[in-house]
């Protein structure tokens, strides 16, 4: 964006400089639906015609206001052609594509009612094959979940007990059943 404002100004680039800023942070941006200054602090960003060092009292023209309208405008002329040049790279490697009925775009799932918080689309890339081990499968009916999905698992019984020995320090091994197994 800078590049092209800078084949305009030559080598006053520099004192353009806020210019720019100013009119790349009033500029509309269709992914944010606003413009970055106001979806940033939720307000308009001051015009630059308006800067002033506090205690420093002085009057524009209209020269001046005019001048500084014409070089916005001629950014905001530069900034959508550097956008426009930028969108056609990126519509070369787009194409076409049509799509029939019963076309595997998705793969939509019919899941259990315990899974009913997990969306139920998937993109088939996300999918790898399975191979399930029967005696291995839990089954979900002892499964219990939080409103969040986080899975509740809490110790059943202590099943075994064991001290290991270090050099210089015992650690307690404990082999505990859950309420998942």
């Amino acid at each position: 964006m800078l590049r092209a404002c800078v084949i305009d100004f030559g080598k006053g680039w520099v004192n353009h400089l806020s210019l720019v800023e100013f009119s790349y942070k009033n500029t509309y941006h269709a992914s944010i639906k606003a413009a970055p200054f106001e979806a940033l602090y939720g307000q308009k960003y001051r015009s630059p015609v308006c800067w002033a060092e506090v205690g420093e009292v002085q009057l524009l023209s209209p020269e001046i206001v005019q001048e500084t309208t014409k070089k916005m405008i001629q950014i905001k002329q530069r900034i959508q052609a550097a956008h426009d040049r930028q969108k056609s790279y990126a519509d070369l490697k787009r194409k076409p594509m049509e799509f029939q009925v019963e076309d595997r775009v998705l793969l939509k799932l019919k899941l259990p009612q315990e899974l009913s918080r997990v969306h139920n689309t998937f993109h088939v890339s996300n999918l790898k094959k399975c191979y399930a081990d029967e005696p291995l499968a839990v089954p979900l009916d002892g499964l219990h979940f939080y409103d969040k999905l986080h899975f509740v698992e809490e110790p059943v019984e202590i099943i075994d007990r064991e001290i290991k020995r270090l050099k210089r320090s015992r650690i307690l091994i404990v082999k505990v059943r859950w309420n998942s197994r």
